[in-house]
Parts: C-alpha cells; sequence; structure tokens
C-alpha cells in the first residue's frame, strides 16, 4: 500500500498524453534531431563549395545532385517501406546519410573537396532521404489512432518546423565561427543519433505481409490505389504546380529582389524566420482547430500561397513581405495537418507508404525544371511579370482542385464511424491508417 505522501507527487508527475504513444515519442524525438542538423548542414555544403572556389553554378549542381536521386528512388522506397519493417528501411537510410555527411565533413575539414566529390556524397544524402521520407511517413501514420491524431500530427510538424528554424540559425553561427565543416560533421552524428532512436520502434502492431510479390506489382498496387482516388491525385496534381512555382520564386526570385530593392541579404533573412514563425503559430492553431471538411479547409489555405509571390513582384517594403511570408506558413501548416489526417483516415495502412511516395514524387518532380527556368523566364517576360505568374498559377491550380467533389465533400469521421471503417477494411483489406 503507498504513503498518503506519495499520492501527490504522482499527481504532480508529468502525464503523457494518450494519444502520444512510445512509437510517436521516439519519432518526434529522432525528427526533432535530424531537422537540427539537416537544416544546418544545407547551408553549410553551399558555403562548402564557394570556399572549395565554386561559384554560384556549381552551388545549383551540388543541390540539384541532391534533389534529383531523391525523385527518382522515391516510389522504390516506397514500395519497399510497404514491404519490409519500416523501421529497419528508416535506420538504413539514416546510416547512409550519416556515412555520405560523415565523408563529406572530413573532405571539407582536410581541405579542398573536388566538385564531383561533394556532387556524390550529396546525391548519396538525396538517396537516403527517398528511402526515408515514405517509410517514415507510414510509419507516423501507423502510429496513431483515433480522434486525436489531428493533434498528434500538427505536434509533430510543429516540432519539426521548430527544430528545421533552430537548426539553421544555430548551422549559420557554426559555419562563421568554425566552419561548415563541422556543420555536416554535426549532421552525420544527428543522423547516428537518429538512427539509433529509430531501432527501437514497435512494429508488432503492423499486420505481416504477403510474401511472394514483387516489385512491379507492389508498385501497381499503390498506383491502383492513387489513381482510384479523385481527390488525392488532383491535390498531388495541384501541388505539383504549386510548390514549383512557389519554389522558384523564393529560391530564385527572393534573394534577388532582397538584394536590388530591399537592401540585402538581411531583409530576406527575415522573411524566411517569418514564415517559420507562421508554421509554429499554424500547427497551434491545427492542434486545436478541427473542421468538418478538413480537405476543404485545407485546399482554402493553399490560397495564400500565392501572397510572397506577389509581394517581391510590386515589390511591397519589408514588412509587407514579412506579414505575406507569415500568413503563408500559417495557411501551409492547416493544409499539412489536414493533409495528413485525410491520408491517415481514408488509406488503408499497408499502403500508406506507396501512396506517400507517388505523393512526394508527384509534388516535387517539377521543382528542379522550374528553378532551371525562373532564369530563362525572366529575361523573357521580366521579374515581376515572371512573380505575378508564379501567383496567378497558384490561385488557378487551387481553385481547379476545388472543382472535384470529393475535395469539397470529404468529411472528418466520428470515432464510432472511423471504428466501423477500420473493422469493414479489415474484413476486405487489411487495417486502415499520412505534405508540405
Amino acid at each position: 500500500m503507498s504513503s498518503p505522501a506519495a499520492a501527490p507527487s504522482r499527481r504532480l508527475r508529468p502525464r503523457r498524453p494518450e494519444w502520444a504513444g512510445r512509437n510517436y515519442t521516439l519519432l518526434t524525438a529522432a525528427a526533432i534531431v535530424t531537422n537540427l542538423g539537416t537544416h544546418g548542414a544545407l547551408i553549410a555544403a553551399a558555403f562548402a563549395v564557394l570556399e572549395s572556389g565554386g561559384d554560384g553554378g556549381d552551388v545549383g549542381l551540388v543541390a540539384a545532385a541532391r534533389t534529383l536521386p531523391l525523385v527518382l528512388f522515391l516510389l522504390i522506397g516506397g514500395a519497399m517501406a510497404d514491404r519490409l519493417p519500416r523501421h529497419r528501411v528508416m535506420v538504413a537510410a539514416n546510416a547512409l546519410n550519416c556515412a555520405s555527411q560523415a565523408v563529406f565533413a572530413v573532405l571539407v575539414l582536410a581541405g579542398d573537396p573536388q566538385l564531383w566529390q561533394m556532387m556524390l556524397l550529396t546525391a548519396l544524402c538525396g538517396t537516403g532521404q527517398a528511402f526515408f521520407n515514405p517509410a517514415a511517413e507510414g510509419m507516423l501514420m501507423s502510429s496513431v489512432s483515433g480522434e486525436q491524431a489531428n493533434r498528434a500530427f500538427a505536434l509533430f510538424r510543429m516540432a519539426m518546423n521548430g527544430a528545421g528554424i533552430g537548426g539553421a540559425a544555430l548551422g549559420g553561427a557554426m559555419i562563421a565561427a568554425i566552419g561548415p565543416g563541422w556543420v555536416l560533421a554535426v549532421d552525420a552524428a544527428a543522423f547516428a543519433v537518429a538512427g539509433a532512436l529509430r531501432a527501437f520502434l514497435d512494429v508488432g502492431h503492423i499486420a505481416e505481409r504477403e510474401p511472394g510479390r514483387g516489385l512491379l506489382a507492389d508498385l501497381r498496387e499503390g498506383w491502383a490505389e492513387f489513381t482510384g482516388r479523385p481527390w488525392l491525385w488532383s491535390i498531388v496534381a495541384q501541388f505539383s504546380v504549386v510548390v514549383a512555382v512557389v519554389g522558384a520564386a523564393e529560391s530564385v526570385y527572393g534573394p534577388l529582389v532582397a538584394q536590388e530593392e530591399l537592401g540585402g541579404a538581411r531583409p530576406w533573412g527575415l522573411a524566411l524566420a517569418a514564415f517559420g514563425v507562421g508554421t509554429v503559430g499554424g500547427a497551434l492553431l491545427a492542434m486545436r482547430w478541427k473542421p468538418r471538411r478538413m480537405l476543404l479547409v485545407g485546399t482554402l489555405c493553399v490560397f495564400p500561397l500565392a501572397l510572397p509571390s506577389a509581394a517581391l513582384a510590386v515589390p511591397l517594403p519589408v514588412g509587407g513581405l514579412v506579414a505575406a511570408m507569415f500568413v503563408c506558413g500559417v495557411a501551409l501548416e492547416i493544409f499539412g495537418v489536414a493533409w495528413m489526417t485525410t491520408l491517415h483516415q481514408e488509406i488503408p495502412e499497408d499502403k500508406l507508404s506507396r501512396v506517400s511516395a507517388y505523393d512526394w514524387f508527384g509534388s516535387t518532380a517539377m521543382l528542379p525544371l522550374s528553378t532551371a527556368l525562373a532564369g530563362p523566364a525572366e529575361s523573357l517576360f521580366g521579374r515581376s511579370q515572371a512573380l505575378w505568374g508564379c501567383a496567378a498559377l497558384v490561385v488557378l491550380a487551387t481553385a481547379l482542385v476545388l472543382l472535384v467533389p470529393d475535395v469539397r465533400n470529404l468529411t472528418r469521421r466520428t470515432k464510432e464511424v472511423t471504428v466501423h471503417a477500420v473493422r469493414e477494411s479489415a474484413d476486405t483489406e487489411g487495417p486502415v491508417g499520412r505534405l508540405g
């Protein structure tokens, strides 16, 4: 029998929410660690290229070397993550990222890394991410259940975004103080720690996959799941346009406008920070707000993503650009939580990673092309007109998606309906189990 004095101490002990189980906690902790390292390492890689004598074109080549394998291997990564234990795929991908970043760090610290070496190592890192992303998304969604999924996804995204903001700020400070090589070394260590955490994930609740099916069969099954849901493929098609034009506006035109019209890099850094703060604010709002037509609300929140391009096209003063970026961050995060909650509700658990892979592939496939065409578009139409075109494409793509009935009408299920749907699906397809 416990003493009366022990009761108050038990009441004062922090209690983990019911929806924040062991897997969810491990996944969130590991995501914080990797985002702290990765966002600083992205900056460090660019400075490593410049310090080795490269120019802006070389920085672009190294960035492209990371993006290309990410796009090429996403679908294979999704199929493997639905076939193998997801935590093993995640740990293997983290090991590859750790090794590639460690070698990159050694080369930079030793002095005079070659461009082809940096491109090869960043390509290996992108390959690791191609296998990691679908597995991680499927694992997260299979680790959350019940009506609190919305809150769980919002908190997870807020933790990731907060770590990304902190990682970029810390990475920039470390590069100035001790150089990019040590920041890359820290990123390698972060992947090692995160991989160790993910090794302890429990996959006992996930049904064993049927043996004997090939990779092509898995890909075809995932494609059928993807194309059979109009709300799914239409929003992915929308984001193939949105991600492409927003990426071009913010990665190519944004720094140029800041340099020539707003006073340099500092105002652009302030605008990016405002976007990060907005994502945190959007996640806090999404933790409490559970709209019934979550996909409709999420899609309406894509319209504000046109604001930064419009603000740069004018261009607005720094205060106006900061406000536009903040609103964009809030809106994007509300969409992201709504999207993850919809996939979690609608997609069978055994197909989550493949559907996630098609989502990632469709949403990012046009980004390298759009950034490559941003310069020619500026020369042909002028920068302001190109930016207004970016804003118009965001609005047009989003308006077209609202014509899809499933986007407007899909609703959040109550607990009773969800349980019933899971039981029905278990009799036919298996357990039911996701941007931005």
